[in-house]
């Protein structure tokens, strides 16, 4: 399978072609290819910006749409199941589509969906809005990835992964910051039309400046690959939140939920091996071949489950048991967004220099140890202390978040740009998903029986615990050279 983009100035090459004949000008990126990259990198912005927002709006969508916790967490948690089933498919979508077809593919229907939210009468309507939205985001990830990947020599890739950390890891952190700034004046409905100009903008921006790279070639889905994600991914998720809704121990139809998704995921992984012998796989798992992919995916997947975590806990305890207004939450969480963005970049030329090692065990500790501080958080906690721990907890996030994509990435050969991106992508929002899930359930009981705060030290202790695993998966991570250099391949 070849790639999916290549240089526009050059023709598609095969795996092992040499750096320099895939990419004529090693050191210099052309005024070209920073207009598609920075182009991919707003749109991308825009759409995982919109993955959060709903966050810190779940309690006037309650009121409003009359709903229930658990029905209107899925508006989150539906979003990010979506992504997940839709994500792997986009190894096809780009290699059936140009790179601006694919675009304005991703733009149309985010755009869409941005508008159906915005009318939305009901919850129904509003959660087909947010699928239709998802829809639109997934595409777009892997786009971005494998474009850069393409486009960009392996020795400038840290520093331009560190910019592409602020779509990826500072989009999802504003968004309780953008959403309490507008529920503070305006009803929801302004979350998304004020979202809307700004994805019509981008749409603008794509439709005239970007430009097709590479070929399109006939490849075919398979469709049984694409059904088993909905059971595989939507049956563990789905599990893992009801699974303590039973009295006196857990909920019959989330074990059934839980079984039926690891059976389906199962499934879905020996079908991808099957056809890997024969014809094209939905998901080339021969990504994980390459011992610094599948340590960079497992760093990424603790990471995410960190992030989404905090990202879902923090606006509870600070509104639950703080009594903080919407305003003030978004207020609370902005310095830690912005310290991921402002670092993404210096990370990125770090990570050139100095290589993942020691910018992942800082990142991880730090990780740990802020969430553990997180789970002694009480009602007399000053706002203060919860606002720097959230920016250390950001800034162990950025730590490894640029050094996991780049080191994971970049030993794939061509043919696996796109696979390496969309498994990438895709275990990242099934983490997201499935740690929000298991959190907010860890919450709930605990709540139930001991109170507010002891919930919410339970699952943030829950956080810190599985935050260990990414102190020893750091220690493992190596510097990574290309695929196509000496030795490489």
């Amino acid at each position: 399978m070849s790639t999916d983009v290549s240089p526009a100035h050059s023709n598609p090459a095969p795996a092992g072609v040499a750096p320099e004949k895939r990419n004529p000008a090693p050191d210099k990126l052309s005024r070209e290819s920073v207009t598609v990259i920075a182009t991919l990198l707003v749109a991308t912005f825009v759409v995982i910006l919109n993955e959060t927002i709903m966050n810190v709006a779940l309690q006037r969508l309650m009121v409003d749409l009359r709903v229930d916790a658990p029905t209107v967490q899925w508006l989150s948690t539906g979003f990010m199941l979506t992504m997940a089933v839709v994500i792997p498919t986009t190894g096809f979508i780009l290699q059936r589509l140009s790179t601006r077809a694919a675009f304005m593919l991703a733009m149309g229907l985010f755009s869409g969906g941005t508008l159906l939210a915005a009318l939305a009468p009901g919850f129904e309507v509003l959660l087909l809005a947010r699928i239709i939205q998802a829809g639109g985001t997934a595409i777009m990830l892997p786009l971005l990835m494998t474009t850069i990947l393409t486009l960009v020599p392996v020795a400038r890739r840290g520093a331009v992964m560190g910019n592409v950390s602020i779509a990826i890891s500072v989009a999802p952190a504003m968004g309780p910051t953008v959403s309490g700034l507008i529920l503070q004046h305006f009803s929801w409905r302004f979350m998304f039309v004020f979202v809307l100009p700004v994805a019509l903008l981008a749409f603008g921006i794509g439709a005239r400046f970007l430009r097709n790279i590479g070929d399109t070639e006939k490849t075919r889905l398979d469709v049984l690959s694409v059904l088993l994600t909905v059971p595989a991914f939507g049956g563990v998720v789905y599990g893992l939140s009801q699974i303590g809704s039973g009295n006196g121990g857990p909920a019959v139809p989330a074990v059934v939920a839980l079984g039926v998704g690891v059976v389906a995921l199962l499934a879905f992984v020996l079908r991808q091996l099957t056809l890997q012998k024969s014809t094209a796989p939905l998901l080339d798992l021969r990504a994980f071949n390459f011992r610094m992919f599948t340590v960079s995916v497992l760093l990424l997947v603790v990471a995410m489950i960190a992030l989404f975590g905090a990202v879902i806990l923090l606006p509870l305890y600070l509104q639950e048991i703080r009594g903080l207004k919407s305003l003030e939450t978004g207020l609370v969480l902005l310095p830690g967004g912005l310290a991921m963005g402002l670092l993404g970049p210096v990370i990125g030329r770090l990570f050139d220099k100095l290589g993942p090692l020691p910018l992942t065990v800082t990142g991880s500790v730090l990780m740990v140890l802020s969430l553990w501080q997180f789970s002694r958080l009480d009602a007399q906690t000053p706002v203060g202390w919860i606002i720097a721990l959230h920016v250390a907890l950001s800034l162990g996030l950025a730590l490894l978040f640029t050094p996991a994509f780049t080191t994971g990435l970049n030993p794939l050969p061509p043919q696996l740009y796109s696979h390496g991106s969309a498994i990438m992508s895709t275990l990242q929002q099934v983490a997201g998903a499935a740690g929000t899930a298991l959190l907010i359930s860890i919450f709930a009981v605990v709540s139930a029986g001991s109170g507010i705060v002891a919930g919410m030290h339970a699952a943030f202790l829950t956080a810190a615990g599985i935050a260990c695993a990414a102190v020893v998966l750091s220690v493992l991570m190596r510097k990574t050279d290309g695929a196509a250099t000496p030795g490489g391949h």
